[in-house]
């Protein structure tokens, strides 16, 4: 009993010396800027796809530093923010033609290092949304837009609405993943429309 009991505490000395080790080899993680400083490392300019790509709005910043959960007055921060960059359509005219919505969601060129500046933006609606039935492949990321006009309805709230969210997501969601169409320029005010007509045209592909 006796040799158990010392070869016990041996085990005890042993885990706390260990213990004792491990302390002072405690990760410590990056610094914000060498985090930083390791992924401009990775990229560099290559066509229409330059660095400063990578600096951060102040909305991403926030988002970034709370980990997308950022405290509620933060949040009502950003999301006032994001609604007063809001531009609604010139003419007051919400949709366009759904046809064209349907081509700009199932595009997924533009902004990319092998495009031109003259490449006409498309939407790649259908990488997080599902849209239309007649589309099997489309991703999850997002909610399924599947019959949204006969959910949502076609009133002027929901224009509104829907409008704003294409826009500048960020005013409803505050770290939304979804990118800022409207208020980073990725789609014209007439792209927009047609993706508005895709959306609650009720001859559309998506409310079928």
């Amino acid at each position: 009993m006796k040799s158990r009991c010392l070869t016990f505490a041996a085990t005890l000395a042993a885990v706390a010396v260990l213990g004792a080790g491990c302390e002072t080899m405690m990760y410590t993680p990056p610094s914000e800027q060498e985090t930083l400083a390791v992924i401009r490392a990775g990229f560099q300019d290559r066509g229409i796809a330059k660095v400063e790509r990578l600096n951060q709005t102040t909305l991403q910043a926030s988002c970034s530093r709370y980990h997308n959960n950022p405290p509620k007055d933060v949040r009502a921060q950003i999301e006032q923010a994001a609604a007063a960059t809001i531009k609604y359509p010139s003419d007051g005219k919400w949709l366009g033609d759904f046809k064209q919505g349907e081509r700009i969601a199932q595009t997924g060129v533009g902004l990319q290092w092998s495009d031109t500046a003259t490449t006409v933006n498309g939407g790649n609606c259908y990488a997080c949304h599902q849209l239309s039935k007649e589309e099997i492949a489309f991703g999850n990321i997002g909610p399924s837009l599947y019959q949204y006009a006969k959910v949502r309805g076609g009133g002027e709230e929901t224009l509104r609405y829907t409008w704003g969210k294409i826009w500048n997501t960020h005013a409803y969601n505050a770290c939304s993943q979804m990118p800022r169409f409207g208020d980073a320029g990725i789609l014209t005010e007439d792209q927009i429309r047609h993706v508005m007509a895709l959306l609650l045209d009720p001859n559309s592909p998506v409310n079928k």
